[in-house]
């Protein structure tokens, strides 16, 4: 039975869309935290609205409702780092992404809360990834899973300068046919705005343990920058101007590349 956080859209075409990080639910930790509005702050704003079109060219949908405060769905469920040697967030994160502390003090999860929370959204999250890829591998020879993330431009603590619009990660061409990934590397190309192939982003967990292109699984990330859709407020924002709202307009650009990029995965995959 799927639990309420977790809402899967079955398609038929072979694209698996998965958006993991949109979740502001914070499954009653608010006490514990700082604040709520630290506790959803590093949320992939808007990312739902920005892919909602996903559907209607066939694909199948996993969205996520609990916020990666709670447990990040795309870390290493060992707790080992996907980047080692660069600063990152964990498996269920005590710090954001700018290094502010998430919870009161002595409020941190210990292990057995962690591996409570792996078992409870960690766990059904990626066996409905695996169930919507075992279905759609019956129907198809091969399929693409696209991950949907986005992040603020500028995060010192995390990479130096101002992150590219468009950052496609295949985990240095591990997870996805190289074919797929010129494909998509040149509809970047076309855009005008800044790209990159494998950057400071490569792909987070579900990239990197799903995309397996020997098994006709072929998985990209695609990292946004906010700019690239959103009026994103200078440094780290406050409650007052973070996040922006949703507008449909600014974001009309981006979303009909993003279109691109999907019904190209999808052309790809049924040739």
């Amino acid at each position: 039975m799927t639990p309420p956080w977790l809402t899967v859209k079955q398609g038929t075409a072979p694209l698996l869309v998965s958006i993991p990080h949109t979740g502001i639910d914070l499954a009653g930790l608010e006490s514990r935290l700082v604040s709520r509005w630290l506790g959803r702050r590093d949320c992939d704003w808007w990312i739902d609205n920005l892919y909602d079109f996903a559907g209607s060219l066939g694909a199948t949908v996993v969205h996520t409702a609990i916020s990666r405060t709670v447990i990040d769905v795309n870390r290493d469920p060992s707790g080992a780092s996907l980047y080692p040697g660069q600063a990152t967030t964990g498996l269920c994160p005590t710090e954001t992404f700018d290094g502010d502390p998430l919870y009161g003090e002595g409020e941190e999860p210990g292990p057995s809360e962690i591996d409570e929370r792996r078992q409870k959204f960690f766990v059904p999250y990626h066996a409905a990834l695996q169930a919507e890829i075992d279905r759609l591998r019956g129907m198809h020879d091969k399929i693409v899973l696209y991950d949907c993330h986005s992040i603020r431009s500028v995060l010192p603590r995390l990479f130096e300068g101002t992150l590219p619009v468009f950052n496609l990660g295949t985990n240095d061409g591990k997870s996805a046919d190289p074919a797929l990934q010129e494909k998509v590397a040149a509809i970047l190309a076309e855009t005008g705005e800044t790209w990159v192939v494998n950057g400071r982003f490569k792909g987070g967990w579900i990239t990197r343990h799903f995309g397996q292109p020997l098994q006709g699984v072929h998985a990209l990330q695609m990292e946004l920058s906010n700019r690239g859709y959103m009026r994103e407020p200078d440094e780290k924002g406050t409650p007052e101007n973070w996040p922006v709202p949703y507008d449909a307009t600014y974001a009309a650009p981006i979303r009909a590349t993003l279109k691109t990029i999907l019904e190209t995965a999808i052309g790809w995959a049924t040739r």
